[in-house]
């Protein structure tokens, strides 16, 4: 068997396979409770579900809670660890983790983690995504669970990429290989994104365990830290969606860039130069920040995407100059001889779909002027979704359907239904985001769970909650769906499908001769047109919001 990324999965350790398909699971069981809470939430907006306000809050916090932090956290841990231990043995040695003792650790303090978070959700008041102490002051103890699962959380997010930098490294050395290759820097970079990421966490909820502890001062910095942390957790898993295109390039197809490793390592680099800084425009509702400041953070704030369009040009560029050496004729005659027999390929080009939307509205949140008129509005969910749910979501799944057969020796259970959800899920995110961001150019509150205000808001804000409320129930249950068959492949048949596993074909690494590749950079002038485009539409559509909904917590 040839040395692929697939074929080494198949020769991990028993302990370190049990370590990952731990992860995995957890990461697949997070993402349906906060399915499941986002679907309530949803229901509830729209009108559908009529129960308590505190009850919308509560299904909210379990949404946040499980989704945004721990499925898109638990998820990426268990690729960066199962891909890092097998790149280890790229180039004929032993694959394998090393400091596994420090991953066991680190999964436990995760897990350990979701379940406080979960029962915080659920005892006293609910503490949404962020527990703001302010808003719990009366309740240390909620205080004292919700923020010892995030404490948890970042530790658990510090030693899990340790174990993965260790292994990575160990690869080097006088009788292996000098450098890493451009893969293997990503892993590395993205570990130590996630290091990172757990120290902001920790940073940013240390402060309030220890108050509830009775052991510091009331935490009055605390929304400082979040945005900090929020940041972190809003574009590392776009990093991560990059690279699990990259991966999946090498996985199903053996392409690897045709712009050399050097340029790619670079390009993976870029996150490290131009995501801290933009942290600025989470803080434009801060009445006592200086105007230069936001000007500053929208400018900074346009370069946020370049690595993202980046790594994607190489990617796109890369596939379409092989396919085209391998006979694709026509403008999109390349996309054909992609491997869409695996549930991957799928889930990663509608995922690619969704990014282009997502960064063209993410456009408009970003400058100075628009952001105090749309970040307390339901443009924020809208948008976001394309990111978290379209984007990042789907690429996720799409690694994991990769990972598990692997590691598993058991094939995914009803492949040809998994081509198919990503589309379902797509079209129920296009009805919810495209209705939750007209809603917020018309001023509808995100954090009100009740728009109609007695019947004094405008009617058309329960229609936009209606389509929202539709669309998010299509796109949850798809997701659903994908998840739970997922988990179902973890008791399917022996043996893996070999359309699940390569496709039928590998491409040569690098194409003889010259090949034009027109795709990618057609795509960043419809980016790039998209995005002043509905910058455009939403000065014009501002100036005639008959509400607006603002406040001071940003995004």
């Amino acid at each position: 068997m040839s040395d692929t990324i697939i074929s080494r999965l198949r020769t991990l350790p028993p302990q370190d396979r049990r370590l990952v398909i731990a992860l995995a699971i957890a990461s697949l069981l997070a993402l349906i409770i906060g399915l499941t809470g986002g679907l309530l939430t949803a229901l509830v907006r729209a009108g559908f579900l009529n129960v308590l306000p505190e009850s919308g809050y509560r299904y909210l916090s379990v949404h946040g809670v499980s989704a945004f932090f721990y499925w898109l956290y638990f998820a990426q841990a268990a690729l960066v660890l199962g891909f890092s231990a097998v790149e280890r043995g790229n180039g004929g040695g032993p694959t394998g983790l090393l400091r596994r003792s420090l991953a066991s650790l680190g999964i436990g303090a995760m897990m350990l983690g979701f379940a406080l978070g979960l029962v915080a959700t659920v005892m006293g008041s609910p503490p949404l995504y962020d527990g703001n102490a302010e808003l719990l002051a009366d309740e240390p103890l909620t205080v004292l669970v919700f923020s010892a699962g995030y404490v948890l959380l970042g530790l658990g997010l510090m030693l899990v990429p340790a174990s993965a930098i260790a292994t990575l490294l160990s690869s080097l050395g006088r009788d292996r290989r000098k450098v890493l290759d451009a893969l293997g820097f990503a892993l590395l970079a993205w570990s130590g994104f996630l290091i990172v990421t757990g120290f902001a966490a920790i940073h940013a909820f240390l402060p309030s365990l220890l108050w509830s502890l009775g052991l510091a001062d009331f935490p009055v910095g605390q929304e400082t830290g979040w945005h900090i942390l929020f940041h972190n957790l809003h574009y590392l898993p776009l990093m991560a969606t990059v690279l699990v295109w990259y991966i999946l390039m090498q996985a199903l197809t053996g392409t690897k860039s045709v712009f050399g490793a050097r340029f790619s390592k670079i390009v993976f680099s870029l996150y490290l130069v131009f995501v801290p800084p933009t942290s600025l425009y989470h803080m434009f509702l801060d009445p006592g920040l200086p105007e230069y400041v936001k000007v500053a953070g929208s400018v900074l704030s346009l370069f946020v995407s370049v690595p993202t369009l980046t790594a994607f040009l190489v990617i796109i560029a890369s596939l379409e100059v092989h396919a085209r050496a391998a006979g694709a004729t026509g403008l999109f005659g390349w996309i054909r001889k992609l491997p869409w027999e695996h549930p991957a390929t799928t889930a990663a080009s509608v995922a690619v779909i969704n990014m282009m939307l997502g960064i063209s509205l993410a456009f408009v949140l970003i400058q100075e002027k628009l952001a105090p008129l749309l970040s307390d509005t339901f443009f924020v969910p809208g948008y976001f979704h394309f990111f978290t749910v379209g984007t990042v979501s789907l690429s996720l799944l799409a690694g994991l359907s990769v990972l598990l057969p692997g590691l598993t020796g058991r094939s995914l259970r009803m492949p040809s239904l998994l081509r198919i959800l990503p589309w379902v899920a797509s079209a129920g995110l296009l009805v919810f985001g495209g209705a939750g961001v007209i809603a917020g150019f018309m001023g509808v509150p995100r954090r009100v769970m009740d728009v109609s205000y007695g019947g004094e808001a405008p009617a058309f804000w329960s229609t936009l909650m209606a389509l929202v409320g539709a669309g998010g129930g299509v796109m949850a249950l798809a997701l659903l769906a994908y998840a739970a068959t997922l988990l179902a492949s973890f008791v399917g048949r022996r043996g893996v499908n070999e359309n699940q596993e390569l496709a039928g074909f590998q491409w040569s690494d690098l194409p003889s001769g010259s090949t034009a590749a027109w795709t990618g950079p057609l795509s960043i002038l419809v980016i790039a047109a998209a995005m002043y485009g509905f910058g455009a539409i939403g000065f014009e559509l501002l100036q005639a919001v008959p509400l607006i909904a603002t406040g001071t917590a940003g995004h």
